[in-house]
């Protein structure tokens, strides 16, 4: 459906409400929400079943139409997104995903980083981490892979506070844009600073997902490493970041 149909969709909506027209907007965007899972899904792995995240996520979709005001100037895609993914966070907590001890884990693998970089002056290795944990490098391995979940929750907090999106006339694509969380010239300073945190590496991986939009197993492939090396590169330069982003941190999306 070209841009022309689509909102004279909308224009009929606003006007009439009624239910029909409400299901033909609602199977129009529905791959919307097959987008936002299916990039969640990725980053979570199988700790949530994709199909659950979809079934979500078309709860978010329906309150995005509700709500949203053809007024304001920001695309309907913009906007539902925030909805689609806030709703499968929400349900995803809800449903207890992250237990106190994953929480736990994450400011031990935290406190432990921090106790090992400022002592060596270096960044910490895998093997030195679950050494100073006390626990076997196979299960430092499926902390991490625990954290995921943990991480994913957190990215979604800075958005919640402010998920009815501002005017945007400079949206250009079909999601949100961090110039629309705040200014263009303050991320990208946020944002260099952050990266410079990194090693090359986690860089590389911090790129390719987030500015190229490649999956995890599209970047094994190119950096000729495997898909839980990439994931594991992933989470730690998420940690890494973390400390310098603060709030920002939220701006990188799944």
């Amino acid at each position: 459906m070209n841009e022309a149909v689509r909102r004279k969709l909308w224009e009929d909506y606003s006007r009439l409400k009624t239910p029909e027209i409400r299901e033909k907007i609602i199977l129009e965007y529905a791959p919307l929400v097959k987008v936002v899972a299916g990039r969640l899904s990725m980053y979570l792995g199988y700790s949530v079943e994709y199909d659950d995240m979809v079934s979500y996520g078309v709860f978010g979709l329906i309150d995005a139409i509700d709500k949203f005001d053809m007024t304001k100037e920001v695309k309907f895609e913009t906007y539902a997104s925030l909805r689609i993914r806030g709703a499968i966070l929400d349900q995803i907590r809800k449903m207890d995903w992250i237990p106190r001890t994953i929480r736990q884990r994450q400011k031990q693998i935290d406190a432990a980083m921090k106790e090992i970089e400022q002592s060596t002056g270096r960044e910490a290795k895998d093997e030195e981490i679950a050494a100073k944990l006390g626990i076997s490098q196979d299960e430092f391995l499926e902390w991490q892979s625990q954290m995921k979940v943990n991480n994913i929750v957190s990215l979604n907090e800075y958005v919640e506070q402010g998920s009815d999106i501002p005017s945007d006339k400079n949206t250009t694509g079909g999601f949100e844009s961090p110039e629309s969380v705040i200014e263009k010239s303050e991320l990208k300073e946020v944002l260099a600073e952050a990266l410079e945190l990194l090693t090359e590496k986690e860089k590389k991986v911090v790129l390719l997902y987030y500015y190229e939009e490649l999956t995890l197993k599209e970047i094994s492939r190119v950096l000729e490493v495997s898909e839980s090396r990439i994931s594991q590169l992933h989470t730690k330069a998420l940690q890494k970041m973390k400390t310098k982003m603060g709030a920002y941190i939220g701006i990188l999306n799944p």
